[in-house]
């Protein structure tokens, strides 16, 4: 089993973090000679990917079209009325999570060495939710799957996330299914709502199988073997039952796959969810409604059934929320930071939610780092970089001003008015108590900038704040720690640990506790004294 080495991580040093000056790592040397480079400030790139507003706005067919998928697999006979994957890995053994894995640029291949790293030994991984970007056609799975994870000697399953379905599912059911593509949905008819979206939906590039098929030669070794019965599933392996499931675009689940999970979810054996849709994340609570009513959460909480954690992805970074259920610990993740374009979290205010306190609470990267991610990518891409660009001292002093969250890293800096300037404008959280001002964060161009960095482009450098899950399994416990990938050779070399915690696997024993990082504040009477997540 792996033993991390004692690196230092973001929590004890800014270096642990890929700040300061340091070698880059050696991630380019496994990228393509020519990486496309996306952007979503190109109007072709938000055609593309036009089918989930579409979703929103007249409907959504998600659910019925996933049922088609279902039963071509099951009429082809790949797949059984439960869906079930089993492995024979024993009782001890470990396996890797990871979601959103990018663009096939740098920061996606920047994960790869320290996940060769880290992962040596286990017996496969999961992609947890948006296996690619930007629209999940069959055609980009050479370049953005093949190829990054060609050395990873395990199999590699996967639940789509909403990026997945812009495609229609095609090329994530060829892929990971080997399932030829649906014939073309019935029309709806006018006027109604679902007209006007037919009218406008994006319909699925067609596979190139030749291309595809050559791709999977990268990855034909006989360990490298997987075969998974449609999107979503479930996997008996040692003494735990993973269930993935499928939200699709909007981030809710159809009535039939609503009673399949109630199904699977049964019995004594311990579970842990995957999802493309987290339950908890950045701050709220998000609990999945299923069509026909009643929650995924709902089931997840249900004593009877049994769940140890649920993990999601969609969300580009690391947070986990130990929620006490009825005297029982659920441990609820995002682990997004698998290689697409960093979501901030310097946005998330002061946790205060199912009982989790900024105590318990753990995002990686910490809100002062990512501060520090967004001022310099701003300054650099709109050249005002003598006024926007922040170190990480300043930034972790004003985001522990602004949030009442003290950093955790010690610095004697204290903001200024320039500081204060920035953080309001690029969204931190307010203080406690006070309405967060709607400036950059929350308007359309935040966003487009924030898709639209060039992967070659200057502006988009690291440190990328990337990661990945290791969990290693064995009769009585599942120990789960988060990876960091910076992009930096240090890291690259010893990946380090930002996060790290054990379940109990027996009658709803409590987890352990956390290990104290170096550089935590203790609990103080001033609610502003929390250490930063």
């Amino acid at each position: 089993m792996y033993s991390a080495p004692v690196a230092a991580s973001s929590r004890e040093t800014s270096a642990g973090a890929g700040w300061q000056q340091q070698d880059p790592g050696t991630y380019r040397e496994l990228m393509p000679e020519h990486v496309v480079k996306l952007s979503w400030l190109d109007p072709r790139t938000l055609w593309r990917a036009r089918n989930g507003p579409l979703a929103s706005m007249f409907g959504d067919p998600t659910g019925a079209d996933r049922q088609r998928w279902v039963r071509a697999q099951t009429e082809r006979g790949e797949a059984d009325a439960d869906l079930l994957i089993e492995r024979e890995d024993g009782d001890t053994f470990s396996f890797v999570v990871m979601g959103d894995t990018g663009e096939g640029d740098g920061p996606q291949y920047a994960v790869v060495p320290g996940l060769l790293k880290a992962g040596e030994g286990t017996r496969f991984a999961v992609v947890c939710s948006d296996v690619l970007y930007p629209v999940g056609t069959g055609n980009e799975y050479p370049e953005k799957f093949f190829r990054p994870y060609q050395d990873y000697d395990a199999p590699i399953y996967a639940i789509p996330g909403n990026h997945d379905w812009y495609d229609g599912l095609t090329g994530f059911m060829r892929v990971f299914c080997r399932t030829p593509a649906l014939p073309p949905r019935r029309k709806s008819r006018f006027p109604s709502r679902g007209w006007w979206r037919d009218l406008l939906w994006a319909a699925p590039d067609t596979p190139d199988d030749a291309l595809i098929d050559r791709a999977r030669l990268m990855r034909s070794a006989p360990s490298q073997a997987a075969s998974q019965p449609g999107p979503y599933w479930a996997m008996d392996t040692g003494p735990l039952r993973l269930i993935g499931i499928d939200t699709g675009l909007l981030g809710t689940i159809d009535a039939e796959q609503g009673a399949w999970l109630r199904r699977v979810a049964q019995g004594p054996r311990p579970k842990i969810l995957l999802t493309g849709s987290p339950i908890y994340v950045d701050g709220e609570h998000h609990p999945c409604a299923i069509e026909g009513g009643g929650t995924v959460d709902d089931i997840v909480r249900d004593p009877a059934h049994h769940f140890v954690a649920a993990i999601g992805g969609d969300i580009h970074n690391y947070q986990h929320y130990p929620v006490d259920v009825d005297g029982r610990r659920i441990e609820y993740v995002v682990s997004g930071g698998g290689g697409a374009f960093m979501h901030a979290t310097h946005t998330i205010p002061r946790v205060g939610i199912g009982g989790v306190t900024e105590d318990d609470f753990r995002c990686y990267p910490m809100r002062g780092d990512s501060l520090t991610f967004y001022s310099r990518f701003y300054g650099r891409r709109l050249r005002m970089r003598r006024l926007l660009e922040l170190t990480p001292e300043q930034a972790a002093a004003v985001v522990a001003e602004r949030t009442g969250v003290a950093p955790v890293r010690a610095t004697d800096e204290r903001p200024t008015a320039r500081t204060r300037f920035v953080a309001s404008l690029l969204g931190v959280a307010p203080p406690p108590g006070r309405r967060r001002r709607r400036f950059l964060p929350r308007l359309p161009v935040h966003t487009a900038l924030t898709k639209g960095v060039s992967p070659a482009g200057a502006t988009y450098s690291p440190p990328f704040f990337k990661n990945f899950l290791r969990l290693d399994v064995t009769p009585g416990s599942v120990r789960i720690r988060c990876f960091a990938a910076t992009g930096m050779r240090a890291q690259e070399l010893d990946p380090p640990v930002e996060d790290e915690f054990t379940i109990a696997l027996g009658g709803g024993d409590v987890p352990s506790p956390r290990p104290a990082a170096s550089g935590d504040a203790a609990p103080a009477p001033d609610p502003r004294s929390a250490p930063e997540g």
